[in-house]
């Protein structure tokens, strides 16, 4: 695996299948969008830029080529404002540009893998682990060996096999 000089945004643009995230804090707060979740909060409506944010484009052109992006979040009730904030205006937002979400839903059943940590999957080759302070504020990413692929992958495949599509749980709990 030759991740030492790529960054994160450079495998956005450089896989060649999918690109797989899970998602695990009930706070990203500090991460960016920080507008808009002010926006949210204070019952505004979205801003432009919120709306037209580069992660559209990227996940568009991405899809338009027959990739996939796709993630689990892994998160129980009653959400936090911020997780309110992703799902109702991030999740359904990016949904437009052709990701896919799945929630695994904790609420009522155990973590099956409170072990994992956020990170992204590149191709079920490159894995990079995501890091955050308390406080929800990304500190970068660290690309992990290839000697851990198969528990990432698990921890993929555990997450994708209880999740439900963020639809059809958005119905039922979505605010």
């Amino acid at each position: 695996m030759t991740t030492s000089s790529k960054t994160l945004g450079d495998w956005f643009k450089d896989f060649g299948r999918e690109a797989f995230r899970l998602e695990t804090l009930d706070d990203y707060s500090k991460s960016g969008g920080v507008d808009a979740y002010q926006a949210f909060l204070a019952g505004e409506p979205q801003p432009e830029d919120y709306k037209t944010a580069g992660w559209m484009t990227t996940v568009g052109n991405a899809v338009q080529s027959g990739k996939r992006i796709y993630r689990v979040h892994i998160l129980a009730r009653p959400l936090t404002d911020y997780l309110r904030f992703e799902l109702s205006w991030g999740y359904r937002r990016n949904m437009q540009a052709g990701e896919e979400f799945f929630i695994l839903d904790t609420t009522s059943q155990e973590n099956p893998i409170s072990d994992a940590p956020d990170y992204w999957l590149f191709d079920e080759q490159v894995i990079g682990a995501m890091k955050y302070d308390a406080e929800g504020k990304y500190l970068g990413v660290d690309f992990l060996e290839e000697d851990q692929l198969a528990r990432f992958l698990t921890y993929r495949d555990t997450a994708m096999a209880q999740a439900v599509p963020f639809s059809e749980w958005w119905t039922k709990y979505g605010e």
